[in-house]
């Protein structure tokens, strides 16, 4: 007989140690210490400028619309005294140049036509409103040289085309009234006195001016050593 071929022996299972140990994550997985950490999230408001949340300023809108419009209607007869001025050839050109402080303190040079009539000399300044550089109600714009053109509280406001010291102007009033009544409007300003004034302003007459008064108002009620200039 033929002998069957012998069956291959079965495999042997080798045991596998197991460690008893447990391998620390940090030490298995390394973390690098270039890796990007996650920002937290800035709050919105945070990105968002300081001055959006600033209300806009409703008389400047009001300035510039008036004054544009204004300027609009006037710029045939200013165009015609333009011409009148220039065609007498003046030494300092057809716009007289005079240097004023605006606001914050800035230099300005206000131009406007040399005629007084009909207020022309006045509302050629408009040019100015639009720009931004004046009001058409504020204090009177001083020069460089007068020590109240440099008084902190006419540098929060634009001077103005017309304005409590400009109205006041060849009126009866003492000598200091002129600068109280500019830092009172400074002070307690607001559109209906704004309004107010402008009314005066088209509704006013030329007044006779009266020089050589040096005393305070009768109608006095400062404190002593009270000074217009603190």
């Amino acid at each position: 007989m033929t002998a069957s071929p012998s069956e291959p022996p079965a495999p042997t299972a080798v045991p596998i140690p197991v460690s008893a140990t447990p391998v620390p994550l940090s030490a298995s997985v390394p973390i690098s210490a270039s890796a990007p950490a996650t920002a937290t999230p800035a709050p919105v408001s945070a990105s968002v400028p300081a001055t959006a949340a600033r209300p806009p300023d409703l008389k400047r809108i009001l300035d510039a619309a008036l004054a544009a419009v204004l300027l609009t209607l006037l710029a045939p007869l200013l165009a015609a005294a333009a011409l009148t001025v220039a065609a007498r050839r003046p030494p300092g050109g057809t716009l007289a140049r005079e240097p004023r402080i605006g606001l914050g303190g800035a230099p300005l040079t206000l131009r406007s036509l040399p005629v007084r009539r009909l207020r022309l000399d006045a509302l050629s300044r408009l040019p100015h409103v639009v720009r931004g550089e004046l009001a058409l109600v504020g204090p009177a714009p001083l020069p460089p040289d007068d020590p109240a053109a440099h008084l902190p509280w006419r540098h929060s406001v634009r001077p103005g085309l017309t304005g409590p010291a400009q109205l006041a102007r060849g009126s009866e009033l003492p000598w200091d009234e002129p600068l109280l009544l500019d830092q009172h409007y400074v002070e307690h300003h607001w559109l209906g006195m704004d309004l107010a004034l402008l009314a005066r302003r088209l509704l006013r007459r030329p007044s006779r001016c009266v020089r050589g008064q040096g005393h305070l108002s009768d109608a006095d009620h400062r404190v002593p050593g009270y000074s217009p200039a603190s």
